[in-house]
């Protein structure tokens, strides 16, 4: 474990273990803490600016990207950051209000769609926030240590091939959907314009495309659409009946891993000048060459190709959004009244996310009452209380955009004896 050092102009000199030293740099007042986790300081008096090779080693992912800081013979930072995965669902949410409003508001007004055009190079905003998110884990790296080389593993998945392992040649322009005017068509045709419902024994003319999951998340793709009559479809939107089918295979994280691969390595390169590429075959191969366990931290490590001890503590981060903006809830009470959706931004000097100190414990606040009461968590979701006052809680660090968590490395036995071997 290692305490991050900023000198007076905060730029990020090499971490120290000596924690004697910073608890009486500290009491002296010759430093001041910056940050609690990871636990940074900055000193308060000129220093000479020493620092060795550092590699960064990226694991990029769709849900969780795996980092890690290392030199020749430590390893300095060892962290995962989960990623947001809410973007499609808020922005669906969003459009749903839209409509809604448009249709309550009649004042006519000129259509405005015809005007507008997107950037170049656009992106969707849910792949478009996770690319962000990368460069942000990047740059809050740089700012505790003074990396030199930034290596980032891509991957490029063959999405056809997984579908169907033996396409080859022109069978990759044609598609699944080939000779069919539109997927509902293509859908009834798979099916046998049949109900799919086992237990259907009605004999109803008319079919339906159904959605296994909700059109939010799910979409319209063929995976995500099944034939049922019109009567297994009524009944099973009444709750009549219950349907045990799951959808086909999602390939969304394969296709965000696709469009990411060149967009996340050119951008850094555009802020730092020492960017490299990696492959994941390389990666594996210097995994099992030295026999460690497949995790997205120790992927990071491989890639920053030091094969070190790892760190007895690791960070977990996780993104979260720092508002909720729907001021009113949906639907309306009793007497056609919208009630507020929000909390006061503040209670008693506390926000949503705020680190705080309980019984010698960190948590979050994950829920704030009028009341005072808090519900406080840790980031795996284990509660430590759900009404807690709060003068019983200490504020440590207001909330940001990245909520971090110190915890133990745990390793097979056999990776454990191969540790205290290096």
């Amino acid at each position: 474990m290692y305490v991050y050092v900023l000198n007076v102009n905060k730029q990020p000199l090499m971490p120290t273990s000596r924690f004697s030293k910073v608890r009486k740099l500290l009491k002296e007042g010759k430093a001041k803490v910056v940050k609690q986790i990871p636990f940074t300081i900055q000193l308060l008096y000129e220093t000479t600016n020493i620092v060795q090779d550092i590699s960064l080693g990226v694991d990029s992912g769709s849900k969780v990207v795996g980092v890690s800081a290392s030199t020749k013979n430590n390893e300095l930072y060892s962290g995962e950051f989960e990623l947001r995965n809410d973007i499609a669902l808020l922005i669906s949410d969003r459009r749903g209000y839209r409509r809604s409003r448009r249709n309550r508001k009649t004042r006519y007004r000129k259509p405005r769609f015809l005007n507008r055009k997107r950037k170049e190079n656009w992106l969707a905003p849910s792949v478009e926030q996770k690319i962000n998110s990368h460069i942000k884990i990047v740059k809050e790296l740089h700012k505790i240590l003074p990396i030199k080389n930034v290596i980032v593993e891509v991957a490029q998945f063959d999405t056809q091939k997984i579908k169907k392992p033996d396409i080859e040649g022109k069978e990759y322009q044609e598609g699944e959907q080939l000779d069919f005017w539109n997927t509902r068509e293509y859908v009834l045709f798979r099916d046998n314009h049949t109900c799919q419902n086992p237990n259907c024994n009605h004999k109803d003319k008319i079919l339906n495309v159904h959605h296994i999951e909700s059109r939010k998340t799910g979409g319209d793709s063929p995976l995500n659409l099944i034939t049922l009559c019109e009567t297994c479809h009524k009944n099973y939107h009444l709750g009549k009946i219950k349907l045990d089918i799951k959808r086909g295979r999602v390939l969304k994280d394969a296709t965000f891993m696709g469009i990411m691969r060149w967009n996340v390595y050119n951008r850094l390169k555009e802020i730092y000048s020492n960017v490299e590429l990696t492959y994941g075959y390389i990666t594996k191969n210097l995994r099992i060459k030295n026999e460690l366990p497949k995790e997205h931290r120790i992927d990071a490590m491989c890639i920053s190709k030091n094969i070190v001890k790892p760190d007895d503590i690791y960070y977990y981060n996780v993104f979260k959004r720092k508002h909720n903006r729907q001021i009113h809830k949906a639907k309306f009470s009793k007497g056609h009244i919208r009630k507020l959706n929000q909390t006061p931004y503040i209670v008693n000097g506390f926000r949503l996310f705020d680190l705080v100190k309980y019984k010698k414990e960190y948590c979050y606040v994950f829920g704030r009452r009028s009341s005072g009461y808090f519900d406080i968590r840790k980031l795996n979701g284990e509660k430590i209380s759900e009404g807690i006052s709060c003068k019983k809680l200490q504020l440590i660090q207001k909330r940001k955009t990245i909520l971090a968590e110190k915890r133990c490395n745990i390793f097979p036995h056999t990776f454990k004896k191969m540790c205290l071997q290096m």
